[in-house]
């Protein structure tokens, strides 16, 4: 259990925990962009570029570039649009948790942690 009696990490810890906690988010965003990329490459026979921008774009919630030309192409651009929803925003989750948990850490604020 965290109580309001223990002592915050270090800058120096706390440094290591926020870079920990950005590189999973990046890790998790660079293979969410991935896979985009190679679906948008496989059914809309895009090239790499356009596969890298409606990715990022799709991911980041900006929307569609580009005409999907056929069904299957925007049956998957329907499935990553609604996987990337829930992916960023888990990374945006992800990368504010150390500096929430430390917020509520100088705020005085118990967590309790249920049986």
């Amino acid at each position: 259990m965290t109580t309001k009696n223990n002592r915050l990490l270090s800058h120096r810890d706390f440094t290591i925990r926020v870079a920990k906690y950005s590189l999973f988010t990046i890790l998790l965003l660079t293979i969410s962009v991935g896979i985009g990329m190679i679906g948008y490459h496989h059914y809309a026979h895009l090239n790499w570029i356009d596969c890298f921008y409606n990715a990022s774009m799709i991911l980041t919630g900006m929307g569609p570039i580009d005409i999907m030309p056929n069904d299957d192409a925007k049956l998957f651009a329907s499935f990553y649009a609604l996987f990337s929803g829930v992916v960023f925003l888990s990374t945006v989750a992800v990368f504010f948790a150390p500096f929430a948990h430390r917020l509520m850490h100088l705020l005085h604020v118990d967590v309790q942690e249920q049986d």
